[in-house]
């Protein structure tokens, strides 16, 4: 079974960042973010992608 990326690595590492676990993802990987925190990405990319198609600024 192929495992698609929907996001690109560099978006995820942005929103790591801003949600505050990019410290977590550096040490011990994406599989140590807790479900609330890759819900919380999910969310925040999907706000991203809203305002891209909205022709708002990032």
């Amino acid at each position: 079974m192929s495992r698609h990326s929907v996001m690109s690595e560099a978006l995820k590492h942005e929103i790591a960042r801003e949600l505050g676990v990019y410290e977590t993802v550096s040490r011990e990987g994406w599989g140590s973010v807790s479900s609330r925190d890759c819900g919380n990405m999910v969310k925040k990319a999907i706000e991203i992608a809203n305002r891209n198609s909205a022709g708002q600024p990032v």
